[in-house]
């Protein structure tokens, strides 16, 4: 594809996705905030309206931009987590919809947290979504991209599961503790986590990109996820320290409040990427020690 309109580009995935052009052709344009600095960049304000002609004649859009789930919710911070993704979405399809030279795809960001806390139940991307505050975020942020694809842009929801990498995400914060040898199971640790390295990411969204039979709801996780003491686990022996300080809920709920602290860290999701492998992805990382190994070892 030769034109390419990507926003929410500061971010890890954002990173590792422009990174992954560097040697080719391919015309990346980013989204930003502010005045733009040069032609390869367009400004938007996510809670505002965006003009059809900024966001025309692209190949395909890849939309990855939210505010940053991690903190206490406070409902300033619930109403920045929400709008952000629900109000970005809404406006930046709408304006897509209109345009004279429509992409060809617009892949999308959303979340496992679709799913909300399932126990051990196996999630595809058929299962309902859950209960919560996450759910209800995902789901209405999967609905504004909607406007796209009633306008016939092939429309792919990225279901992105916890992702690993060395510069951010939930990785980078456990990291510090892990290190110091004060790392343990958050919890029970019998919750899944369905994890994936930030390079499968990069892998997928350009799988997305050019892979015509993908559309809808896509699980971005790799194919093998592990409960909490198994992650944690393994991460201390990669890491080559011990691992036997257990986080306990009531310590969790303190720093980061309740609800944050039961739909981020202490939800279950065993979740499939179904789509994915039945498309033909070949995951560069299947199995989480290789994949640790690979960013921190």
């Amino acid at each position: 594809m030769d034109r390419i309109l990507v926003s929410g580009v500061s971010g890890p995935i954002g990173t590792a996705f422009l990174a992954s052009f560097a040697a080719q052709g391919t015309r990346i344009v980013r989204l930003v905030r502010g005045r733009p600095q040069n032609a390869a960049q367009v400004s938007w304000d996510p809670l505002a309206q965006l003009s059809s002609s900024a966001v025309s004649g692209f190949d395909a859009v890849v939309h990855l931009a939210g505010e940053s789930v991690v903190g206490r919710w406070t409902n300033e911070k619930r109403s920045a987590i929400r709008d952000s993704r629900v109000l970005g979405t809404r406006h930046l399809t709408a304006a897509l919809a209109q345009c004279d030279a429509k992409p060809r795809v617009l892949v999308c960001a959303s979340a496992v947290g679709f799913y909300g806390d399932r126990g051990d139940e196996v999630l595809g991307e058929k299962s309902p979504a859950g209960q919560g505050f996450l759910p209800e975020v995902c789901r209405e942020w999967e609905d504004a991209s909607r406007l796209a694809a009633e306008a016939g842009i092939r429309t792919v929801n990225i279901r992105i599961g916890m992702m690993l990498s060395a510069k951010g995400g939930a990785l980078g914060k456990m990291l510090k503790p892990f290190k110091l040898g004060l790392g343990g199971r958050i919890g029970s640790g019998q919750q899944w986590w369905s994890w994936i390295h930030v390079d499968d990411i990069v892998g997928g969204i350009h799988h997305a990109m050019r892979t015509e039979s993908l559309s809808g709801p896509v699980n971005f996780v790799a194919p093998n996820p592990v409960r909490n003491a198994r992650f944690t686990k393994v991460l201390a022996s990669v890491l080559g320290r011990p691992a036997f300080f257990r986080v306990p809920e009531f310590a969790l709920r303190l720093a980061f409040g309740k609800q944050a602290a039961e739909e981020m860290l202490l939800a279950s999701q065993r979740v499939e990427p179904g789509k994915l492998l039945a498309s033909g992805y070949e995951f560069r990382f299947r199995e989480l020690r290789a994949a640790l190994e690979n960013l921190v070892g």
